[in-house]
């Protein structure tokens, strides 16, 4: 999948997503709810992936479970966000529920009380 693709796609999911708009900051689009950045598609070593918003503790359980496609990013890194790459067939089931999970922590509760809940045992 090439970067253009795998930020089109995710742009459809950001979107979306109740008041999700789109701002190019830091030299790439992000995705906000309420001027928050939820999603930052980002190309930094060649490979396109997305930097997202995760609950305490998640970080390092992705990362340790599978270094190949998650890391921890430059910059938001330190404060539990994580990246996870797009360029080798994500599971795009996988990135939806990750890009939701990362809008529920960051929009207003009354915003993300308007996604369904991610099914049991989910990401």
């Amino acid at each position: 999948m090439t970067t253009g693709d795998a930020i089109e796609r995710l742009r459809r999911l950001c979107l979306a997503l109740p008041e999700a708009h789109e701002r190019v900051t830091f030299g790439g689009p992000t995705f906000r709810v309420r001027e928050k950045i939820f999603a930052m598609p980002r190309d930094r070593d060649g490979r396109p992936s997305v930097w997202m918003k995760a609950p305490p503790h998640s970080q390092g359980i992705l990362v340790g479970a599978d270094p190949e496609r998650f890391f921890v990013p430059p910059y938001v890194g330190p404060k539990g966000w994580i990246g996870m790459r797009l360029d080798a067939e994500p599971d795009w089931t996988e990135v939806e529920a990750l890009v939701r999970r990362s809008y529920r922590l960051i929009a207003p509760k009354r915003l993300g009380a308007l996604l369904p809940d991610p099914p049991p045992g989910g990401v």
